[in-house]
């Protein structure tokens, strides 16, 4: 008589089994055998190694084509929005500027650099020139304090949001986003960086939270970002990018697309200079009324205070009262 343990099915005896492993494995988990077809296991691999085979969402040339736009869309979105979430981030000081003003200890060495050269090369013409733009950048390096200190009083203030947390947010790179970036570690505090794929390496600054510091395939969706829980927009002396920041964000508040914030421009005489709001207004091309869309500011304090007097008056108040 067999002495094989009886484990045919009971009344009253059901033993769970093992979540992933069987005693006896499946038939589909075997490859059919060369002794039953000798080309069976060279047909299986070709079919194992066709790109058809690889799941969806790992295959990375399928997700890179044409017709899956629309779902790197939604990721790129949705990666971020999910993480916001879980750290509580419900408000956030946009800052923009210029990738290029540095602190003023590496705007000086790099005029004393410039200097050096020119003394052996006073005819080289670029190099004056180059010499004049590093002059002018030294003047703009106080920016980079003024933004670094922004960050610090936002710092300092982000726990004390009516709604979740108040966060810098900035496009995560070099100079004025730096320096905002900068401010916030310095009060102790978390911010968050916005980078975007290029076809040059970058890298994020290292004063971004590591865990808010996010990479964007698609422009489009970086910039849904940026607008999703700003409260504030502060744009500092910049070019291109600051330029194209900026007027999309007067432009949704324009039409209002998006509800209106305070849109503070850092540095009257440069911005004056950059763009004359007023020949398009008397143009016709704007109206009046579009010139009250923003402000401008020199300090840091004097930027923060009209974030929260403009919150205040609006009944949207940022901050919860003593």
């Amino acid at each position: 008589m067999s002495e094989t343990p009886d484990r045919s099915a009971a009344r009253g005896r059901l033993a769970p089994p093992h979540p992933h492993l069987r005693r006896e494995p499946l038939p589909e988990h075997r490859p059919k055998p060369a002794e039953e077809d000798p080309d069976a296991p060279r047909r299986v691999e070709a079919i194992l190694a066709s790109p058809s085979y690889r799941q969806a969402d790992q295959d990375t040339a399928f997700l890179g084509t044409d017709a899956t736009r629309g779902v790197r869309l939604q990721i790129d979105y949705l990666k971020a929005e999910f993480l916001l979430e879980q750290h509580r981030v419900r408000h956030t000081i946009v800052v923009f500027g210029s990738t290029r003003i540095p602190e003023p200890a590496t705007a000086q060495r790099r005029v004393t650099m410039l200097r050096d050269d020119l003394r052996r090369r006073p005819g080289d013409r670029l190099l004056r020139e180059r010499f004049a733009v590093a002059e002018r950048l030294v003047a703009a390096s106080h920016y980079y304090e003024v933004a670094r200190e922004l960050g610090r009083l936002v710092g300092e203030a982000a726990e004390q949001a009516r709604d979740g947390r108040l966060l810098i947010m900035t496009g995560g790179g070099p100079g004025i986003m730096e320096a905002a970036n900068r401010g916030a570690y310095d009060a102790g505090a978390k911010s968050i960086g916005l980078n975007v794929s290029l076809p040059h390496e970058q890298y994020p600054n290292p004063y971004i939270t590591p865990e808010l510091c996010f990479r964007f395939h698609y422009f489009a969706v970086r910039k849904l970002h940026f607008l999703l829980r700003a409260r504030a927009l502060v744009a500092f002396p910049g070019g291109y990018g600051t330029f194209d920041e900026l007027f999309e964000a007067l432009t949704l508040v324009q039409t209002r697309t998006i509800r209106p914030v305070p849109i503070v421009l850092v540095g009257e005489r440069y911005w004056r200079q950059a763009v004359n709001i007023d020949f398009l207004a008397a143009e016709g091309t704007i109206d009046p009324e579009d010139r009250e869309l923003f402000c401008y500011a020199e300090t840091a304090t004097e930027i923060w205070e009209t974030i929260v007097a403009w919150h205040r008056a609006n009944g949207t108040p940022l901050l919860r009262t003593p």
